[in-house]
């Protein structure tokens, strides 16, 4: 079994734990409680420099622990006051050692779209990020068949979110591009060995459309590793590890910056 499939698994197992708990109906009724989704899209855009999606990033089965922050919420803050345009909140919880509890602080201490970075599989657990206040959902593409990637897509737009499709390969991008995702992420890491690649995403952007939002995810540790992206043709890049390991206000400020007149 791959990583990715083994995460998923976990994933899915533990949303069904908490189903058990909270039955599908009233985590919609939850749900449909909640102030509107904030419309990701605006937030994210192509700029005169980078947008940076922030991530509240405990853990991860590559690297093992990374930070404590007993506070996501704090974090979150220092992000938007950095100038992140998102928030990514890691919700896994066995490996990644995240929560939706995390979600829900970060979504009131922020004005930013929040996005729920997780293994989603199931339509429970996109109505579950709904109702924790997430305003975009992370699809990858590798982890599902294309049945449920549809089914999952159109449910989070259907309930006022923006899908972020993940792509690795060529033929994922193909299937992000048909199903009109709005934002297509290229992860530099491939999720069945966790291996990089920082030129994955040059390679693929050409595929994905000019009126799509382009994301490049993951392999930023400097400055360099930003303006590598930009000028490959990325509009946002997704930062976890060297915000959570580092001054996240200053660390921001000096990767946006990098990437002015690119």
């Amino acid at each position: 079994m791959s990583l990715l499939a083994d995460l998923t698994l976990g994933a899915v197992e533990d949303a069904q734990a908490r189903r058990a708990q909270l039955p599908l109906a009233d985590v919609e009724r939850i749900a449909a409680e909640q102030p509107a989704a904030l419309d990701a899209t605006t937030f994210l855009a192509r700029g005169e420099t980078v947008r940076v999606i922030a991530e509240v990033k405990r853990a991860s089965p590559s690297r093992g622990d990374l930070a404590a922050i007993p506070d996501p919420a704090l974090q979150a803050s220092r992000y938007e006051t950095g100038g992140a345009s998102a928030i990514s909140v890691l919700t896994e919880g066995r490996r990644f050692k995240g929560s939706l509890d995390d979600l829900t602080a970060v979504k009131k201490a922020v004005g930013l779209p929040v996005l729920r970075k997780d293994f989603i599989a199931t339509t429970y657990q996109v109505a579950e990020a709904r109702a924790a206040g997430a305003d975009l959902v992370l699809l990858i593409v590798a982890g599902l068949d294309r049945p449920t990637i549809a089914e999952l897509f159109s449910l989070t737009v259907d309930m006022g979110m923006t899908p972020l499709v993940e792509a690795h390969t060529a033929d994922e991008v193909q299937i992000a591009v048909d199903l009109g995702a709005p934002i297509i992420g290229i992860n530099a890491r491939d999720l069945s060995d966790f291996s990089l690649d920082r030129n994955l995403f040059e390679r693929l952007a050409p595929g994905i459309p000019d009126s799509t939002i382009r994301v490049a995810e993951s392999a930023v540790a400097v400055p360099d590793d930003v303006v590598h992206y930009r000028t490959g043709g990325a509009d946002v890049v997704l930062i976890g590890e060297a915000l959570v390991t580092g001054d996240p206000v200053a660390t921001l400020s000096a990767f946006i910056s990098a990437t002015e007149g690119i």
